[in-house]
């Protein structure tokens, strides 16, 4: 994330302090109102802030159930947002519209998120990028001359994006696309669609494409025209990101185990094959043998892993994930 705040600071977008009560989340959100002229020349007011967190569970806080309810709201991008206080009467925030950026990782969110929030409220307002290892090592993080030239480059089209209002348009041709591919989503299967704690998620999935849409359309061109290339540079993205968001929430379970039951998936995936010793020996601190052992037999029964006797009681495992639990 690093390498994205200061293109958001030089363009002086409004970012929100990470540890900040709701309170003081609710007064900067007010006091970050602008306007802007729309095409035919009529001001509109707006309240635009940004929250980048590094740690996104520093920003939500543990079971901050009363946030997570503010955040559902300000998803819709209302008009107005009513904030009644005790004794200072109510405030009106004027064309609410709130960006959240962050990141964690499936343990912390499950110590942050109460189990409840899985599936609907906040978590399928969100689309969570997920990775289980980084794609490289970097030993010297630093920009070469072409990459500082690229950098010139997406500060100066920024600049030109920054100007941009008003409403986006649609062409014909993605309006008939959109429709074919709205129409089809119901009959959908597989990844998040057979995922019941994505279940919230799949039903925002179309305000989530559309603004890709938008923001595809707004990096290509200042016209606020979206067309057919945005719609199949949305789908694509999101597509590609589905394909291991399931995972951001795979060890969150009514299980006690669901959670060490992930992490010994993910283990088995990239570690070959392993003796049931060597496994239990690597997670004795978290699982008792009783407890492997049932999770190995599940792990078998769904076809993730292939169960070999090797003699003297003991017994090697090695994954086969026939239904791509875990696709890389």
């Amino acid at each position: 994330m690093k390498p994205g705040i200061k293109f958001l600071r030089e363009k002086g977008i409004k970012i929100a302090s990470e540890s900040i009560t709701r309170e003081a989340l609710i007064r900067e959100l007010k006091s970050s109102n602008d306007s802007h002229i729309d095409q035919a020349g009529r001001p509109h007011l707006h309240s635009s802030l940004t929250v980048f967190s590094e740690e996104l569970t520093v920003f939500l806080g543990y079971n901050n159930q009363q946030l997570m309810a503010d955040l559902c709201n300000w998803y819709d991008c209302g008009d107005t947002w009513t904030y009644r206080t005790k004794n200072m009467g109510t405030d009106d925030i004027v064309g609410v519209w709130f960006n959240l950026y962050g990141a964690t990782t499936p343990d912390l969110l499950q110590t942050t998120l109460p189990r409840d929030a899985i599936g609907g409220g906040l978590t399928s307002r969100i689309i969570f990028v997920y990775e289980f290892k980084k794609g490289k090592t970097v030993v010297d993080p630093f920009l070469s001359d072409e990459e500082k030239e690229i950098e010139r480059k997406l500060l100066l089209d920024l600049d030109r994006i920054c100007l941009l209002s008003g409403e986006f348009k649609m062409t014909p041709g993605f309006l008939e696309k959109w429709m074919t591919w709205y129409a089809s989503q119901e009959s959908r299967t597989g990844g998040v669609f057979d995922d019941y704690k994505f279940g919230g998620y799949v039903e925002r999935r179309p305000t989530h494409m559309m603004k890709l849409a938008m923001l595809s359309c707004a990096s290509r061109t200042n016209s606020m025209v979206i067309d057919e290339s945005d719609f199949h540079r949305a789908i694509q993205v999101l597509e590609l990101t589905e394909i291991k968001m399931i995972h951001t929430f795979s060890g969150i379970g009514r299980l006690e185990t669901s959670d060490i039951t992930q992490k010994i998936m993910v283990f088995l995936k990239h570690g070959g094959e392993v003796t049931f010793g060597h496994l239990l020996s690597f997670f004795y601190q978290d699982i008792t043998k009783r407890e492997l052992e049932q999770v190995v037999d599940s792990l078998r029964t769904i076809g993730f892993v292939d169960v070999t006797h090797i003699g003297a009681g003991e017994i090697k495992l090695k994954c086969i994930d026939t239904k791509g639990l875990m696709k890389e």
